[in-house]
């Protein structure tokens, strides 16, 4: 499985950015995708992720301005990240979960891709 992000790049604050992901010879399955992020000097965290039901999770901190879909080949993740923040810098990495034996998963991260938003 080979994992590519892509999209980051350097946008002022309240702009917006769209990153891809592309999980290669992954099989989308109950394990499901996210998105985390880590930020200098912080630990990686959890951003947005969808299951296999196609329901999506994240958390209260990026309600309403993230949004995590799934492309119509279910390998393929986006995060639409609007009114972006200084605070949203960080190195953003996707994550492709893969099913062993019936409950276990397999994580594949992506090399990720560097967000930078400026005042």
């Amino acid at each position: 499985v080979q994992v590519v992000e892509s999209g980051g790049g350097s946008v002022q604050a309240g702009g917006s950015l769209k990153l891809s992901c592309v999980a290669s010879g992954y099989i989308f399955g109950r394990c499901g995708m996210g998105w985390y992020r880590q930020a200098p000097g912080k630990e990686r965290e959890f951003v947005a992720g969808i299951n296999m039901i196609g329901g999506t999770r994240d958390t209260d901190s990026w309600k309403g301005r993230f949004t995590v879909s799934q492309g119509n080949a279910k390998n393929v993740l986006y995060l639409q990240m609007n009114s972006l923040k200084t605070e949203d810098t960080a190195v953003y990495y996707c994550a492709a979960d893969s099913p062993i034996g019936e409950t276990g998963c397999r994580r594949y991260w992506g090399q990720g891709t560097q967000v930078t938003v400026s005042s």
